[in-house]
């Protein structure tokens, strides 16, 4: 599933137009992420926890030149499913 594909089911869930729904998943999404960037952490019942995560800086492999090189450090976002999110897979 994409974005338009969730989209279409929401606004097929919620009896609304596409534009409608499409501003509420683009709510959501922007809320987790600016929710992430200032909490660190964004959980949510039922589905899981959003995380921000530090990479330590690790050395790697060119794969053109195959010469070694120090990759730095840098931030990600992590995500660990509810055990309720993983019971229905």
């Amino acid at each position: 599933m994409n974005k338009s594909d969730l989209i279409e089911r929401v606004a097929r869930d919620l009896g609304e137009s596409k534009t409608t729904a499409s501003r509420v998943v683009e709510a959501v999404i922007k809320n987790i992420a600016d929710g992430v960037r200032t909490e660190r952490k964004v959980t949510i019942a039922g589905f899981g926890c959003f995380e921000k995560k530090q990479r330590a800086a690790r050395e790697g492999v060119n794969p053109a030149t195959r010469e070694r090189m120090v990759i730095g450090p840098s931030k990600t976002v992590g995500f660990r499913a509810s055990q309720q999110l993983k019971e229905t897979l």
